[in-house]
């Protein structure tokens, strides 16, 4: 079946826009709703970090599901409002009945809640929290560095117990954009971890 004029004018368009890299085609694998989840969430949050600025998503309209009922644009309408929250994204905008456009906020917004205030006079051993023992060292001294960076920024106290809280944080943030099939993983981290390092230096 040939497509109709305007469509193809619009799809060159939007190629010529966003092109591969900002474009998240999840109409043409035909995912579960629970599947265009897993997979939106790392690569929207893996754009944030590269600082892509505007990203279009593709979600379809539904017209293939049963009953003609848009899952995954419903749920992927519902990370959007998830990760607004989270800092990942700043606003969203219909881009067509089956694509929107993403604004990725800056990378600062992840890292602008400020950590959990500790308790007064209560000293903390230098080392790098256990939690994170099973990441190799320059890992671990990549988030250190981020750490303390974003402390800096926030106005936060540097020491050790509020590095160490900051560096857990740190990891939990980055790490979810990380795809869950990457092959190397911990390479991946320390690619966002040096990202985010640069984006704070930058801004």
């Amino acid at each position: 079946m040939t497509r109709p004029l305007r469509f193809v004018l619009h799809r060159a368009f939007d190629e010529a826009r966003f092109g591969f890299a900002r474009t998240l085609d999840l109409r043409a694998s035909m995912p579960s709703a629970a599947e265009a989840v897993r997979r939106a969430e790392p690569w929207l949050r893996e754009r944030q970090m590269a600082r892509a600025g505007d990203v279009l998503v593709i979600t379809g309209r539904g017209k293939g599901s049963p009953g003609g009922i848009a899952v995954v644009r419903d749920a992927i309408r519902r990370l959007f409002g998830t990760l607004k929250r989270k800092g990942v994204v700043e606003s969203v905008a219909e881009h067509t009945a089956g694509s929107f456009v993403v604004t990725l906020a800056p990378v600062r917004a992840l890292f602008e809640t400020m950590p959990r205030t500790r308790t007064k006079n209560v000293r903390v051993k230098p080392g790098d929290p256990k939690e994170l023992r099973a990441l190799a060292a320059p890992t671990r001294a990549l988030l250190r560095s981020l750490a303390q960076r974003s402390l800096e920024i926030l106005g936060a106290p540097r020491t050790e117990g509020f590095i160490r809280d900051e560096m857990i944080r740190q990891f939990a943030i980055l790490s979810s954009a990380v795809a869950p099939d990457e092959i190397d993983r911990e390479g991946r981290l320390q690619f966002l971890v040096e990202a985010a390092r640069d984006a704070f230096d930058d801004d």
